[in-house]
């Protein structure tokens, strides 16, 4: 199996309310997987109320089950030349999602809750071997209505533990873990490729 060909360095970006727990996680994690494949890719997160703080504790420690270092993170506020360099701007709930439009109203084709994506990706398929991320993403795209992130239902929203247990922050953490590695399948799919048998194989004597 070998990866398949795909065009430049990309430029993601993760939202929360607080840059504190959810979007650094999803940050950390994201990034070392991408790492891992060898994909040329820059991956970054901001937060909606505050700069300058640290990760919760809690967070730290949830990383640091998975080998990841969040120590050294400070918040970053969201602001719209994030927003414009970004190839995906990625929420952790459909409230981010609505942020990141108001500061980029153009945005909206390429911003998604981490859920959204996953199971749009799921629905409409991966990324072909010849597609583009921009491609891909008018791909899932495609009907996707804003009316939708205003609604009651929290099916695409990742928990927020700000506060909470320390039970809490692992099962998000789990939760990310798992959200991640199924994006990154979706958008760089590995070709388990079989060459074809050569035609004199198959000739009868």
């Amino acid at each position: 199996m070998r990866p398949r060909h795909y065009n430049p360095a990309i430029d993601i970006l993760f939202v929360c309310t607080g840059n504190m727990c959810r979007s650094p996680m999803a940050e950390v994690l994201l990034r070392r997987r991408l790492d891992q494949r060898g994909i040329d890719a820059q991956v970054r997160s901001a937060g909606l109320t505050r700069a300058g703080s640290a990760a919760a504790e809690p967070a730290v420690q949830a990383m640091r089950e998975f080998g990841l270092d969040l120590a050294a993170h400070e918040s970053r506020m969201l602001s719209a030349p994030m927003v414009e360099c970004s190839d995906l701007v990625i929420g952790l709930a459909r409230e981010h999602v609505r942020e990141v439009v108001l500061v980029g109203p153009g945005a909206f084709g390429r911003t998604f809750t981490l859920k959204e994506l996953v199971r749009r990706g799921h629905d409409l398929g991966c990324r072909h071997s010849d597609e583009s991320l921009a491609a891909w993403l008018e791909r899932l795209n495609a009907g996707r209505s804003r009316v939708a992130h205003l609604g009651d239902s929290a099916d695409d929203d990742v928990d927020d533990p700000i506060g909470r247990r320390a039970a809490v922050y692992e099962r998000v953490a789990d939760e990310l873990s798992e959200l991640v590695d199924q994006f990154v399948a979706l958008a760089w799919p590995i070709d388990d490729e079989i060459s074809p048998p050569d035609s004199s194989e198959l000739a009868t004597t």
